[in-house]
């Protein structure tokens, strides 16, 4: 059965519902925790999958010239903002942390040098 979900006019309270395709549109709504009828249907984000190729193509559009980018932090980390965003997948809390600080202004030799544990996990690391 989907789930579908809910905020309450009343009390803006959000909630789950979870409803057979025929029920829903019939069956009347009332909020779980003020018990109000009167609520509205809350539009959720839509995950689309797409192939490892066409998330691929999609980064590339996006970047135009890496040189360009040596020079703007802030392009930079629009760009690596983009790409996380296309991966599609969970990325570890240091890649946000990097990106909003490149977002920020800040250079990237300014962030490795405040962050010096950054670079642990790769295989010439110490």
């Amino acid at each position: 059965m989907p789930t579908y979900d809910f905020i309450c006019n009343a009390c803006q309270q959000r909630f789950d519902l979870f409803m057979t395709f025929s029920e829903y549109g019939t069956k009347p709504v009332n909020c779980p925790h003020c018990g109000s009828k009167d609520v509205r249907r809350r539009m959720t984000k839509v995950r689309i999958a797409r192939s490892e190729d066409s998330r691929m193509e999609s980064m590339a559009n996006g970047i135009t010239s890496l040189d360009a980018l040596e020079n703007d932090p802030q392009a930079l980390g629009k760009m690596m903002r983009q790409m996380g965003n296309e991966m599609g997948e969970d990325l570890p809390t240091e890649f946000n942390e990097v990106v909003d600080r490149l977002e920020a202004g800040q250079s990237p030799a300014e962030i490795e040098a405040s962050i010096p544990n950054l670079d642990t996990d790769s295989p010439n690391s110490v």
